[in-house]
């Protein structure tokens, strides 16, 4: 080719370039992601190559969320959704099986490697002796095994606490009745939906996530995964420094508002003496109040966790009359900011506070 005609070609040469650019683009998968821990995940692994969206408002509870025409329309018109579990989250497995017939569906519970435990029974808990510790250190040691691998307006939670009181006027006696079955509102197949509070599973969803996104976008598996390590070589080094800050609790005595922290209690550690809610957070019964006031002065705990979505009125009740202190803590880190940072922030904020219950 003559220089001439080199110069003549140029600019289709650098428009054909452009438009394979632009096909490369386009091929980076539609992702929606069910909530804002998840939606930090896949943010880590898509990196620059793409914003994956998320249906839940920030803050909102995934116990029973009803998606809004735009955000079922997103799960629709997605290639994938990441999405925590259907232990946690049925209502969102029956709307993907329903709709989403092109969407590919990545619950990540079920993923090959991730902890998932039973859902804990009753008001109070025995205090578990943390044989998974050990195996704990096991998985830890191990990560390299794993390395191949905004329309809302601001959410008041369903009005939660609304829907505490106005249950409070219903008839308590099936409660009582069915006291020692309150674990099966939450469960799906007796296993804890709670599974993003463990940050190893953190760890393996995102070598998942990124083999998923390769699946879908080879042209940019190498970026995918690249991330992916990188990311995870970072929730190690976090993972490691909670430990070192939380070995001194393991003694603390503690009540949750509802049972969503075993999977973290279990990482690091530290064992709740009870819950005042079950896991799906609903209103408790007064035989179970009752029980978890008896255990709270029975053990003499250090505090009682509140929780900014839910009615901080049952906290005062458990805490009439005992010198426990109240601390507020926050599966879902309502007051964070979402994005590729917010599951460190979110790790970071539930470790701080353990630390405050310890009166640290």
């Amino acid at each position: 080719m003559t220089l001439r005609s080199s110069l003549l070609f140029a600019p289709l040469l650098a428009g054909a370039h452009f438009a394979q650019v632009a096909s490369a683009q386009a091929e980076v998968p539609n992702v929606v992601t069910d909530m804002a821990p998840i939606q930090s995940l896949v943010m880590q692994v898509m990196g620059d190559l793409g914003t994956p969206d998320v249906l839940m408002p920030q803050g909102a509870s995934p116990h029973g969320y009803s998606l809004r025409p735009s955000e079922a329309k997103a799960v629709q018109d997605a290639d994938v959704v990441f999405w925590t579990g259907p232990q946690i989250e049925p209502w969102l497995e029956d709307l993907i099986d329903e709709i989403g017939k092109n969407t590919r569906s990545v619950p990540l519970t079920e993923v090959e490697g991730a902890t998932l435990l039973e859902v804990r029974e009753g008001a109070t808990f025995e205090r578990h002796a943390h044989d998974h510790d050990e195996d704990a250190h096991d998985d830890h040691d191990d990560h390299d095994d794993h390395d191949d691998h905004d329309d809302h307006d601001e959410y008041d939670d369903h009005d939660h606490e609304d829907a505490h009181e106005d249950h409070d006027d219903h008839d308590h006696d099936a409660h009582e009745e069915h006291a020692d079955d309150d674990h099966d509102h939450d469960d799906h197949d007796d296993a804890d939906g709670h599974a993003w509070l463990d940050p190893m599973n953190a760890h393996v969803w995102l070598g998942a996530i990124a083999e998923e996104l390769a699946v879908l976008d080879a042209e940019n598996a190498a970026t995918y995964r690249a991330n992916a390590a990188s990311a995870q070589e970072a929730l190690d080094a976090q993972i490691a420094e909670i430990q070192a800050e939380l070995a001194p609790l393991a003694d603390m005595k503690f009540i949750v508002f509802h049972d969503a922290y075993q999977y973290f209690e279990n990482r690091f550690g530290l064992s709740a003496a009870g819950s005042i809610s079950i896991g799906d957070a609903s209103a408790p019964s007064p035989a179970r109040i009752r029980e978890i006031q008896g255990k709270v002065k029975e053990i003499d705990v250090d505090c009682v966790f509140a929780e900014p979505q839910f009615n901080a009125g049952l906290v005062k009740t458990v805490l009439d009359g005992t010198d426990a202190r109240s601390e507020v803590i926050d599966p879902l880190g309502v007051t964070l900011t979402p994005g590729a940072d917010f599951y460190a922030a979110l790790m970071d904020e539930v470790a701080n506070s353990f630390k405050a219950c310890a009166g640290e």
